[in-house]
C-alpha cells in the first residue's frame, strides 16, 4: 500500500460533486494518499446548478463525503467555503455541520506567518456581484 503524505494544510475546489465534471475516481485516490491538520473545501464542492437539473450522484461522490466526514471526524480542521455552484450554503457562515465549518471566507496563515485570504474567485464575476448574498 502507498504511503499516506501528510501536509499541514491542503486546499480543494471546484469538485462539483454530482456533475459529470466530476472525477470521483481521481478525487478518491488523492484523499487517500494526501492528508493535512487543514482541508479547505474551497468553493463549487456540491454542484447544486447541476443537481437541480439532473440528479447525478454515484457511488464515488458518496464515498468522496464520507471519507471528508471521516478526516473531521478524526482530526483534521475541514472548512467549507461556498462557490456560485454551492451558494446556497452561505447562510451558513459560521455553523458546524459534522464537524465541517462552514465560512464564506477566512484567513490562512502559512508557516511563515503571511497571511492570505481564502474565498471562491466566484465573487468576482460580474454576473455573481449582483447575486442577493452579496448585497445583504
Amino acid at each position: 500500500m502507498a504511503k499516506v503524505k501528510k501536509y499541514r494544510t491542503i486546499f480543494i475546489s471546484d469538485l462539483h460533486i454530482g456533475s459529470t465534471q466530476c472525477d470521483g475516481k481521481a478525487l478518491l485516490d488523492f484523499l487517500q494518499h494526501n492528508d493535512s491538520d487543514t482541508l479547505y473545501l474551497v468553493g463549487d464542492i456540491i454542484d447544486f446548478w447541476s443537481l437541480s437539473k439532473r440528479m447525478r450522484w454515484t457511488r464515488e461522490h458518496n464515498t468522496i463525503i464520507q471519507k471528508i466526514l471521516r478526516k473531521a471526524r478524526h482530526g483534521t480542521e475541514v472548512i467549507y467555503i461556498p462557490g456560485n455552484h454551492d451558494e446556497n450554503i452561505r447562510e451558513y457562515d459560521g455553523f458546524v455541520f459534522g464537524d465541517i465549518t462552514i465560512r464564506n471566507e477566512d484567513i490562512y496563515t502559512n508557516v511563515n506567518g503571511l497571511k492570505y485570504k481564502v474565498l471562491h474567485g466566484d465573487i468576482f464575476d460580474s454576473v455573481t456581484i449582483n447575486h442577493k448574498w452579496l448585497a445583504e
